[in-house]
C-alpha cells in the first residue's frame, strides 16, 4: 500500500513484496495529504531496477543510491552527487511539493546542479529541467491541481514521466534553444539515456598525443630533412623549422582556447562551431592527404590502391581497432628514429665514400652555413618543409571519441609539438654535423698525402669529392636516402617511412569524415544531409568513410603528388587561419560566453598567427593560395546567402551585438542634424502578416534609409497576453525577416489600444534609434464602432510627443483592405478561381511589392510640416519598384498669383535637389464643393451630432460630459469652412490624382479641445474616400529638408 504514496515513477524500486502497478493520478491525488512525511525519493539510478533499495524509514541500498527517510532530511549517497555518472533525476512538477524538498523546506525550486546546463543530446548524462517561472510564481492550486496525462511505461515496467510542455524560447527555432541540437520531441525523449556500455573513449595520450606525433612525423621526416639541411644548412634549417613551430605553436594555443571553452560535443569537432565554411576544405585536405604514398609509376599505383583499401577496412572496423593500428604504427615510428640515431654513432669506412663520417667539428662547421642550389632559396625550402609540421588537429579532429576533450586536446597537442619540433631539430643537428653535402660514393676517392688546396671538410678527413662539381648521388644535396644509408639497420628506415605515411593517411581517413559528419548534421548544405547519418555505439560515419576513400583513392589514380600537395599544405594552413582568426574575433567580441580554461593565449598573438599562416600560404604556391581563398569565399558566400537554420552562439554573432551597442551609445551622443534626418517609422500593424500593404509601403520608403519597428497591442486577460507576447515576439520577429523585411516587432499588453499605442511611442527603440514617426491604417468601419475605441485622442499625444504622423487608406471595393487581408495572405490556392471582390482585396494586399511601372507619385504639399511630405514620396523614387514613377507637385494658391507660386515652387524644389515632373497651383481650392457632397457629409455626421439647441441645458451638458466625441451645433458651424476644404479637396483629387499609383498629402491638424473626435473622422473620411492609395502626413514642423551642403 505504500507504493501508492510515492510517485509512480520509483515503484519498481520498492520492495516485490508490496510493488504494484503505477497508480493512477487521482489515485495520487486522494492520497496527497496522507502522503505527506512519510517518505521521499530523490533519484533513481536505472541499473539498480533488480536491487532491493531499502525499506521506507530505512537507509538506502548500496546499489542503487536511492535514499528514504521518514521526518523531512534529505539524504543523497555519495555516488549520486558525480556529475558523470547516468543517474535520471525527476522533478515531478504536477504534484504536491513534499516531492522535492531544498534546504529542508517543501519547494520546487532546485538547486544549482550541471544536469539542468546540459544539451539535449548529451553524452554524460541526461538533461534535466528545472521548474519553470511560472510554476514557481503562479497560485499553487493552478499548479498541482492540473491534470498530467497518463503516464505509459518504459521498458521493464517503468512509468516514465512526461516532461512539461515545450515552451517557447527565443531563437532560430521553434519551440528549443538555439544552439541545443534537439526538438521538443527530442525533448521528451531525453528522459531516457541508452547504455554508452560499449563505446569507445580515449585518453589524451592515445587519443590526442600519439595521433598528433604520428601526423607530424611524415615522410618528410627521413627524406626530405637530409636535403633541406644540405640547401640551408643547419643554422638556417633550424630557423625553417623553428618558424613552422611558431605556426603550428599559436595555432596549438588557440586550438587549446576553442577546446575548453566549454564541453565539445560528441561527433563534433569544436572549431566547426567557430567557422562556416571551414569543415569542407578540413575534410578535403585530410583526405586527400592519404596520397602522400603515391608514385609516379603504374605498380606503385596499385600497391596504393591496395593499401588505401585496407585502411578503409581499419577504419571501418572502428575506433578500437583504428587505435591499436596507430599504436603499433608509432612503435615502429620511434624504433626507426632511434635505428638513426644509433647509426650516427657508428661510422663504417664502407659508408665513408658516400659522405657519413660521424660527429665532426669540421662537417659541423662547413654545413652550418646555406648552401642554396638550383635556383632553390629560404622561401622555397621553407615551403618544401612546412607540410611536415602539419597535422597538429589530429587529435581535435576525434574530439567526440575522447573521454575529456577539455583536457586532452591542450595536453596532447602541445606537447606532440614540442617533441616532434624536438625531434626535428635533433635530426637536423646530427645529420648535418655526420654527413657532407657531395660525395661520390666511390671508395677510390681517398687520397694519402695532404692536397695543398684542401678546403672541404671531406678533404680534410682524407677525401675528394672534387668531382661532385659535375654529378655526384651521395650527400645530402643528392641523395634522399641519407637516414638509411647513416641508420644502423636500413630497412628499419624503410618501415619507418610506411610506417609515418601509413599512420597519417590512416589518421585521415579517421577523422575527415567524422568532421564531414558534424558538417552535415548541422544541414549547412542540404545536399550532403545523406552523410550525417552515423551506424553503431560509436556514430561511426561509414557513409562518409567511403566517400574519403574514393576522394583519395581518385587522388591515387592520378599520381600528381607535386601539384596537390601545395593544395593540401594550404587547405590546413586556411583551417590554422581560421582557427587563429577565430580566437582573436572571439576575444574581440568580449562574449561572456568566451572564458576558456585554457589561459595561456593572446589575442594578438592569435592575429599575428593567422597573418603568418595567410602568408606561408602564398610562400607555398601562391596559385594554390589563391586557389583555397577562392573556395573559402565561395563557402563563406554561399552560406551567408542561404541563412542555414542554425545558430552556434558564433563569434561573429558576439561582435555584431557589441558593435551595435557601442555604435548606438556612440550615436547617443550626437546631436540630430537636419542633413541626417531618416524617418524612423512606428507602425500600428498587430500581427504584421496581416496588414501587408501597410508593412510594404512603409518598408519601401525606410529600407536600408530608416528604422521601421511593427507595433502591435495585446489587449484582453493579461496572464494570456503575456504568454502571446514572449510567443509572437520570436514568431513574427522571423517572420519579417524570412521576408526579407529590414524591420523590428514590437509587442505589448495594454488595456485597450490608445494605451498600447502611448507605450510604444514612449517606450520603442533605443536611444537616438527611436521613431520619429508613427504610421497608422485608416479606420474605415470608424461609423460602426464604438467611438469610444477610436484613437484620435492618441493624435494629440502623437503631437505631444513631437512625432511626425501618417495615416495610410487603401480605398477597394468601399472596404479598407487593413482589416480584412488577414483572410488571405499565407492561405492555400485552390484550384477554384476567386470571385472578383476577393481577386481586387488579393490583389491590393500585394500592390506594393510589384513594380509601379511609369506612373506618378502626387505630391499635395498644401502645408509647410518641414518637408516630410516631400522627403517620403523622394525616398520612394530611389527604390528599384518605384524608380520609374514620375512626382507631381500639387500646391495651393490664388488665382492672379499661379505662374509666380509654380516658379517659387519650382525653385524649392531644385534647391532641395528633388526631381518632379509638374507642378501645379490649385487656385479654386476655396470654392464651395458640391450640394449633394455636402449633404453626402451632413448625411454621414448626423447620428454623431449633439444638437444641443434641441436639448435643455442640463441634459445637453450632461450628454457632452459622458460622450465627448459628439459634435455640437456651435463646433461644425465655427469649422464649416475647414469642413468645406476637406470635401473640396476631395473633389480636387478625384479630378486630378485619380490614376496615380500613390497620393502623399498633408494632413489635416484638429485643434486639442474644440474638434471632437467624430467631427475629424468625418473630415478624414471626405478627404480621403473613393481615391487611390493615399498617405495622409503631417510632421512635427521641424525642418527635415535643407539646401545648405
Amino acid at each position: 500500500g505504500n507504493c501508492c504514496l510515492t510517485p509512480p515513477v520509483f515503484c519498481q524500486l520498492l520492495p516485490s513484496s508490496i510493488n504494484m502497478d503505477c497508480p493512477s493520478v487521482s489515485t495520487r491525488t486522494v492520497l496527497n495529504e496522507e502522503a505527506k512525511g512519510r517518505f521521499r525519493v530523490n533519484f533513481v539510478d536505472p541499473s539498480a531496477g533488480d536491487e532491493s533499495p531499502g525499506e521506507p524509514g530505512g537507509g538506502s541500498s548500496e546499489g542503487g543510491n536511492v535514499s528514504f527517510q521518514n521526518g523531512g532530511d534529505t539524504v543523497l549517497s555519495e555516488g549520486s552527487l558525480h556529475s558523470g555518472g547516468h543517474h535520471h533525476y525527476y522533478y515531478d512538477t504536477h504534484t504536491n511539493t513534499y516531492y522535492l524538498r531544498t534546504f529542508g523546506h517543501n519547494t520546487m525550486d532546485a538547486v544549482p546542479r550541471i544536469d539542468h546546463y546540459r544539451h539535449t543530446a548529451a553524452d554524460l548524462g541526461e538533461k534535466l529541467i528545472r521548474p519553470s517561472l511560472a510554476e514557481l510564481h503562479d497560485e499553487l492550486d493552478k499548479v498541482s491541481g492540473r491534470r498530467v496525462p497518463a503516464r505509459p511505461p518504459l521498458a521493464g515496467g517503468r512509468c516514465a514521466r512526461p516532461l512539461p510542455a515545450a515552451r517557447p524560447v527565443r531563437g532560430s527555432g521553434d519551440g528549443y534553444a538555439n544552439g541545443e541540437e534537439g526538438t521538443p520531441a527530442g525533448e521528451a525523449a531525453a528522459t531516457y539515456t541508452p547504455d554508452s556500455k560499449g563505446v569507445v573513449k580515449f585518453g589524451w595520450i592515445k587519443g590526442v598525443l600519439v595521433r598528433c606525433m604520428l601526423n607530424i612525423w611524415g615522410v618528410m621526416l627521413f627524406i626530405r630533412l637530409s636535403w633541406i639541411v644540405g640547401q640551408a644548412g643547419i643554422g638556417l634549417s633550424v630557423l625553417v623549422i623553428a618558424m613552422a613551430t611558431v605556426v603550428t605553436t599559436i595555432t596549438g594555443l588557440s586550438t587549446s582556447a576553442i577546446a575548453t571553452n566549454g564541453f565539445v560535443r560528441g561527433g563534433k569537432d569544436f572549431l566547426d562551431c567557430t567557422n562556416l565554411s571551414l569543415t569542407l576544405e578540413c575534410a578535403f585536405a585530410n583526405s586527400e592527404n592519404g596520397t602522400l604514398m603515391i608514385d609516379e609509376m603504374n605498380d606503385i599505383r596499385i600497391i596504393g590502391a591496395i593499401t588505401v583499401v585496407i585502411l578503409l577496412g581499419i577504419s571501418v572496423a572502428g575506433m578500437e581497432w583504428e587505435a591499436k593500428a596507430q599504436i603499433v604504427l608509432l612503435v615502429i615510428l620511434i624504433v626507426a628514429i632511434g635505428d638513426f640515431v644509433i647509426g650516427t654513432f657508428i661510422p663504417l669506412d664502407s659508408k665513408k665514400p658516400k659522405g657519413f663520417f660521424g660527429y665532426k667539428a669540421e662537417i659541423f662547421a662547413e654545413n652550418f652555413g646555406p648552401d642554396f642550389r638550383n635556383e632553390e632559396t629560404f622561401f622555397s625550402v621553407f615551403a618544401i618543409f612546412f607540410p611536415a609540421a602539419t597535422g597538429i588537429l589530429a587529435g581535435a579532429n576525434i574530439s567526440g571519441d575522447l573521454a575529456d576533450p577539455q583536457s586532452a586536446i591542450p595536453k596532447g597537442t602541445l606537447l606532440a609539438i614540442l617533441i616532434t619540433t624536438l625531434v626535428y631539430i635533433g635530426i637536423a643537428v646530427s645529420v648535418g654535423s655526420c654527413v657532407v653535402r657531395d660525395a661520390t660514393g666511390n671508395v677510390n676517392s681517398t687520397f694519402i698525402t695532404e692536397l695543398t688546396n684542401c678546403t672541404t671538410a671531406a678533404c680534410k678527413l682524407n677525401y675528394d669529392f672534387s668531382s661532385c662539381q659535375t654529378e655526384c648521388h651521395y650527400g645530402l644535396m643528392n641523395n634522399f636516402q641519407v637516414m638509411s644509408m647513416v641508420s644502423g639497420f636500413a630497412p628499419l628506415i624503410s618501415a619507418g617511412i610506411f610506417s609515418a605515411t601509413l599512420s597519417s593517411a590512416l589518421a585521415s581517413l579517421v577523422s575527415a569524415p567524422k568532421i564531414f559528419q558534424a558538417l552535415c548534421k548541422d544541414n549547412i548544405y542540404p545536399g550532403f544531409l545523406m552523410f550525417a547519418k552515423g551506424y553503431g555505439k560509436n556514430n561511426e560515419p561509414l557513409r562518409g568513410y567511403l566517400l574519403t576513400f574514393l576522394i583519395a583513392l581518385g587522388f591515387i589514380l592520378i599520381a600528381e603528388l607535386n601539384v596537390i600537395a601545395p593544395i593540401i599544405s594550404n587547405f590546413f594552413l586556411a583551417s590554422y587561419a581560421l582557427i587563429n582568426f577565430s580566437v582573436f574575433h572571439a576575444s574581440l567580441a568580449k562574449s561572456p560566453g568566451w572564458r576558456p580554461a585554457f589561459k595561456y593565449y593572446n589575442m594578438w598573438i592569435s592575429l599575428v598567427g593567422a597573418i603568418l599562416c595567410c602568408i606561408v600560404m602564398f610562400v607555398i604556391n601562391w596559385w594554390a593560395a589563391l586557389l583555397t581563398y577562392v573556395i573559402v569565399l565561395g563557402l563563406y558566400i554561399y552560406v551567408t546567402y542561404k541563412k542555414p537554420d542554425v545558430n552556434w552562439g558564433s563569434s561573429t554573432q558576439a561582435l555584431t551585438y557589441l558593435n551595435a551597442l557601442q555604435h548606438s551609445i556612440r550615436l547617443s551622443g550626437v546631436e540630430d542634424h537636419v542633413k541626417n534626418f531618416r524617418p524612423q517609422c512606428l507602425i500600428m500593424t498587430g500581427a504584421p502578416n496581416s496588414r501587408p500593404a501597410l508593412l510594404h509601403l512603409v518598408h519601401a520608403f525606410t529600407k536600408n534609409v530608416g528604422l521601421m519597428i511593427c507595433g502591435h497591442v495585446h489587449m484582453g486577460p493579461r496572464r494570456q497576453a503575456v504568454k502571446e507576447l514572449s510567443t509572437d515576439l520570436a514568431k513574427y520577429q522571423r517572420w519579417l525577416i524570412k521576408n526579407k523585411m529590414k524591420a523590428f516587432y514590437a509587442p505589448v499588453h495594454a488595456e485597450d489600444l490608445r494605451d498600447g499605442g502611448q507605450y510604444l511611442m514612449q517606450a520603442a527603440g533605443l536611444g537616438r534609434m527611436r521613431p520619429n514617426t508613427l504610421v497608422v491604417g485608416f479606420k474605415k468601419n470608424w461609423r460602426q464602432a464604438d467611438m469610444r475605441d477610436i484613437t484620435v485622442l492618441l493624435y494629440h499625444k502623437i503631437l505631444m510627443l513631437h512625432l511626425n504622423f501618417g495615416v495610410i487608406r487603401q480605398n477597394i471595393l468601399k472596404i479598407n483592405c487593413f482589416f480584412v487581408l488577414f483572410c488571405f495572405p499565407g492561405s492555400k490556392r485552390t484550384s477554384s478561381p476567386l470571385n472578383l471582390a476577393d481577386q481586387r482585396l488579393l490583389d491590393a494586399s500585394t500592390q506594393f511589392q510589384k513594380k509601379q511601372g511609369k506612373s506618378n507619385i502626387d505630391v499635395w504639399w498644401l502645408f509647410d510640416d518641414g518637408g516630410l511630405t516631400l522627403l517620403i514620396p523622394y525616398l520612394l523614387t530611389t527604390k528599384k519598384k518605384w524608380k520609374d514613377c514620375k512626382i507631381r507637385v500639387f500646391i495651393g494658391g490664388k488665382i492672379n498669383r499661379i505662374d509666380h507660386d509654380r516658379r517659387a515652387m519650382a525653385t524649392l524644389l531644385s534647391k532641395f535637389r528633388i526631381d518632379f515632373s509638374d507642378i501645379m497651383v490649385l487656385g479654386d481650392i476655396n470654392t464651395k464643393p458640391k450640394k449633394e457632397n455636402i449633404a453626402a457629409f451632413e448625411e454621414m455626421i448626423e447620428p454623431f451630432r449633439l444638437h444641443e439647441e434641441d436639448k435643455e441645458q442640463e441634459a445637453a451638458d450632461k450628454m457632452k460630459e459622458d460622450e465627448p466625441w459628439r459634435i455640437t451645433d456651435n463646433e461644425l458651424e465655427l469649422y464649416k469652412t475647414k469642413t468645406y476644404r476637406q470635401i473640396r479637396l476631395n473633389e480636387l483629387l478625384k479630378e486630378h490624382s485619380s490614376t496615380a499609383n500613390i497620393i502623399v498629402m498633408s494632413l489635416p491638424v484638429a485643434r486639442k479641445g474644440a474638434v471632437s473626435s467624430a467631427l475629424y473622422m468625418a473630415w478624414l473620411e471626405a478627404l480621403s474616400k473613393d481615391l487611390p492609395p493615399i498617405l495622409l502626413v503631417r510632421g512635427n514642423h521641424q525642418s527635415v529638408l535643407t539646401f545648405y551642403s
